[in-house]
């Protein structure tokens, strides 16, 4: 079940973003997108600043091994991005 609130309850300048992301990327935004974009305070800045540490805080990886890992991980969950 999808809550339409987090599909078109947006503020005016996220609906203009997410118009954007299916404008350039002929796609429709992922769900997490639309998420953090519709209660930035709640979901968005928390997840943000934990991928934020995970992928740019001291560690013996590089920036560029992690984020392949990143990467890496997401296509073998079939994750879009």
């Amino acid at each position: 079940m999808r809550l339409s609130n987090v599909s078109h309850g947006h503020k005016f300048r996220h609906k203009l973003l997410l118009g954007l992301f299916r404008l350039i990327g002929r796609m429709e935004p992922p769900d997490v997108v639309k998420t953090s974009l519709y209660r930035p305070e709640f979901f968005g800045k928390p997840i943000g600043r934990l991928f934020h540490t995970l992928l740019r805080g001291p560690s013996e990886w590089s920036v560029g091994e992690r984020e392949l890992f990143a990467a890496f991980t997401s296509r073998m969950n079939a994750c879009r991005f």
